[in-house]
C-alpha cells in the first residue's frame, strides 16, 4: 500500500538502456519517490525520461481548520510566493470564522477608531492649526498632502477661511490701512526726527488738554463724584419702628424684655445644660424678612428673644417662646444690614449697615438714640462687654480699620489700624481684656483692649480668610471657619495656638461668612453651608455626626440656645429664620 503512494513509475527509452548492464537491458524500471501531496498540480517535466505522475489512490486527510479557511497563512510572513485566495488572507488565526464578523471588523486596528497610519507632523504645526482651529474655527485638511497638491484645502469654517485666505492665529493680519496721527516731536519709528515722549508738550504752558470727548467724560465723572459727595453728606435714612404685639406692656406693667418664667425652664440661671442633644427636626418657622437674613443673636443670658438682620434693610425682634411672635420691626437703615449687636443688659443694640451708618437702638421702645460713621462701610460690631466699659463699642471697617466709638460723646476714641484688608470679625477674650480680629488679610490679629498696636500677628501661607468666628462657652477656643471648607479652633488664651487635632471638615462655605457655634455643654459645633444645610461635628472626635437640609440658598448662621439641650436657630438667605429640636 505503501509503495503504492507516491510512486512515479517510468519507462526508459532505447537510448538510457544503452549505458545499462545486459542483463537489466529490456527490463522494467521502478522508481520510488518520495510522496508529495501537490504533485498532480505540477507540470511534468520533459527530457530524455517521460514520467508519469500517478495520484494518490488513498484520499488526503485534513484538519478541521484547513477543511474551513484552506491552507493556513502565517500572519507573521511578510512575503507570499503565491496568490492566496481572500478566504485565506482574511481567515482567523485560531478557531473557528465567526460568521458574524464584518469586513470592516476583520480589518486589522491600532486604536478604537480603526488604523491610524504612522505620520510625521512638526509639533509647531500641529499647535498653530490647533489654535487657528480653536480661534477662528478653521484648519488644514490632514489627510490632504499639502507638499504635492498645489490649492489648500481646509475643513471646520471653509468660508472664513477663504476670506482670512487661510490666515493662522501666529500671523498678522493685513496692515490697517488708516494712518497714525502726526504726534508733534516725531514719531518713535523715525528716530532721527523722534524728540522724546514729552515732546508734544513743550509749547504749552499750563500742560496738555484733554480733547473735546475727554472733557465731556471728565465733567460727568466729575458730576457723579460730587452727587455722591452730596449724598454721603445728606441726612441718614430716617428711622422708625412698627409694634407687631397689641400691648407693649402686661398687666403687671412688664415689656417684652422681662424673662418669662413659665416656659419650663429657668432662663435666668447662669449654668449651661448638664447634656446636649442631636436637633432632628423643624419645629417652627420665623418668616417676615423679604430678603436673606444675614445675621441673628440672641438676648443676653436669658436667650428669650431673638434679633435678626436683613437684607432687606429691616432689623426685627422675635419671641423665641410661647406664640413666637414678631415683636418689632427697627427700620432706618436705606442699605442692607450687615451685622448686630446687643449690650450686656439687652436694652440696646447696634446695628452696622452698608449705607455706612452705624446705628444705636433702643430695644424696647424702637427708638434709635444716635447714629455714627466714618463714610466707611462697617462690616461688623461688638460692645466692649466689660461692664464699666458699656459706652463703648468697635467696629470693623472696609477700610481695613478697627475704629472704637465712644456713645456719650458720638466721637471716635482709638483706631486700630494694622490690618492690609477689610476687617470681618471682633471677638472679645481673655475676660475681656483682649480681642482677636480676622481679615480679608488671611491673618488673624490680638489686641489689648485701647492699645492700637498688635501684640500677636498669625498669619500662616496656608491659611486663608476666616470671616466668622465664634468663642467657646467655656472661654478656652476660638472656633474659625476657614474659606478652604474647614473650621479651625485656636487657643484663645495666652499662646492663641491653632489645634491642628480639632479640625471640622465636610462642609462647603467658601465664599461665604457662616457664624458657627457651640452647644451649651461643649459636645458638639454646629454650622450653616453654602447647600443651606446644618452641619453638627462632634467636639472630641470631630466626626461629622448630623446634617439636615435646613434653607434654600446659604445657611449663614446657626445658634444654639444657651439653656437648652436641643434647640438650634438657623437664618438662611431664603429669607427664613428656622427653630431645629
Amino acid at each position: 500500500m505503501s509503495a503504492a503512494i507516491g510512486s512515479l513509475v517510468s519507462y526508459g527509452s532505447d537510448s538510457d538502456s544503452e549505458n545499462e548492464p545486459e542483463s537489466n537491458t529490456g527490463a522494467e524500471k521502478v522508481e520510488l519517490v518520495t510522496p508529495d501531496a501537490t504533485a498532480h498540480l505540477k507540470p511534468l517535466q520533459s527530457g530524455k525520461t517521460m514520467t508519469l505522475a500517478v495520484l494518490n489512490s488513498a484520499p488526503e486527510v485534513a484538519v478541521k481548520e484547513a477543511v474551513l479557511t484552506g491552507t493556513h497563512l502565517d500572519p507573521s510572513l511578510k512575503e507570499v510566493t503565491y496568490n492566496p485566495t481572500f478566504e485565506t488572507m482574511f481567515a482567523p488565526e485560531f478557531g473557528p470564522m465567526n460568521p458574524f464578523k464584518s469586513q470592516q471588523m476583520a480589518a486589522p486596528r491600532n486604536m478604537l477608531s480603526g488604523y491610524a497610519e504612522p505620520a510625521h507632523l512638526n509639533d509647531f504645526m500641529f499647535e498653530q492649526q490647533r489654535r487657528t482651529f480653536s480661534t477662528y474655527g478653521y484648519a488644514l485638511d490632514p489627510s490632504v498632502d499639502t507638499h504635492h497638491s498645489s490649492s489648500n484645502t481646509y475643513i471646520g469654517a471653509v468660508e472664513e477661511a477663504e476670506k482670512n485666505k487661510g490666515l493662522t492665529v501666529f500671523e498678522s493680519g493685513p496692515k490697517k490701512t488708516e494712518k497714525r496721527k502726526k504726534v508733534k516731536g516725531g514719531d518713535a519709528e523715525e528716530i532721527d526726527n523722534f524728540l522724546g515722549p514729552w515732546a508734544k508738550y513743550a509749547d504749552e504752558k499750563d500742560g496738555a488738554k484733554p480733547s473735546e470727548d475727554e472733557q465731556k467724560e471728565l465733567d460727568e465723572i466729575t458730576a457723579k463724584r460730587q452727587k455722591k459727595g452730596r449724598n454721603e453728606e445728606e441726612a441718614p435714612a430716617e428711622e422708625k419702628t412698627i409694634l407687631h404685639v397689641k400691648d407693649m406692656y402686661d398687666y403687671q406693667g412688664r415689656s417684652y424684655l422681662h424673662v418669662p418664667q413659665d416656659v419650663g425652664i429657668n432662663l435666668r440661671s447662669a449654668e449651661a445644660p448638664d447634656k446636649c442633644y442631636l436637633p432632628k427636626k423643624q419645629i417652627h418657622v420665623w418668616s417676615g424678612h423679604t430678603k436673606g437674613v444675614s445675621g441673628i443673636r440672641l438676648f443676653p443670658n436669658s436667650g428669650h428673644l431673638l434679633l435678626s438682620c436683613s437684607m432687606d434693610c429691616k432689623i426685627k425682634l422675635w419671641e423665641v417662646y410661647s406664640e413666637r411672635r414678631c415683636i418689632r420691626t427697627f427700620i432706618g437703615h436705606s442699605k442692607a444690614v450687615r451685622d448686630i449687636c446687643f449690650n450686656n443688659t439687652g436694652t440696646q443694640f447696634l446695628s452696622a449697615g452698608y449705607d455706612r451708618y452705624l446705628k444705636l437702638w433702643d430695644s424696647e421702645t424702637g427708638q434709635c438714640i444716635s447714629r455714627f460713621t466714618n463714610r466707611k462701610v462697617p462690616y461688623c460690631v461688638k460692645f466692649n462687654p466689660d461692664e464699666d466699659k458699656q459706652n463703648l463699642f468697635v467696629a470693623g471697617m472696609s477700610d481695613k480699620k478697627i475704629v472704637q466709638w465712644d456713645i456719650r460723646t458720638g466721637e471716635v476714641v482709638q483706631e486700630y489700624d494694622r490690618h492690609l484688608g477689610a476687617v470681618n470679625t471682633i471677638t472679645f477674650v481673655d475676660e475681656n481684656r483682649r480681642f482677636v480680629s480676622t481679615s480679608d488679610d488671611k491673618s488673624l490679629r490680638v489686641w489689648e483692649w485701647d492699645i492700637p498696636v498688635d501684640f500677636k500677628y498669625i498669619a500662616e501661607p496656608s491659611m486663608h480668610s476666616m470671616p466668622a468666628v465664634t468663642l467657646s462657652p467655656n472661654g478656652k477656643w476660638l472656633a474659625c471657619q476657614s474659606m478652604d471648607n474647614q473650621i479651625l479652633i485656636f487657643g484663645a488664651q495666652n499662646r492663641f495656638r491653632l489645634n491642628k487635632k480639632k479640625v471640622f471638615k465636610g462642609h462647603m462655605v467658601a465664599g461665604y461668612a457662616c457664624q458657627v457655634d457651640f452647644s451649651p455643654d461643649m459636645s458638639y459645633v454646629v454650622s450653616g453651608d453654602a447647600d443651606g444645610k446644618l452641619n453638627i461635628w462632634d467636639w472630641k472626635t470631630t466626626k461629622l455626626y448630623h446634617r439636615i437640609k435646613a434653607h434654600d440658598k446659604v445657611c449663614i448662621s446657626a445658634l444654639w440656645h444657651p439653656h437648652e439641650t436641643s434647640k438650634v436657630i438657623t437664618c438662611g438667605w431664603d429669607g427664613q429664620i428656622k427653630l431645629w429640636d
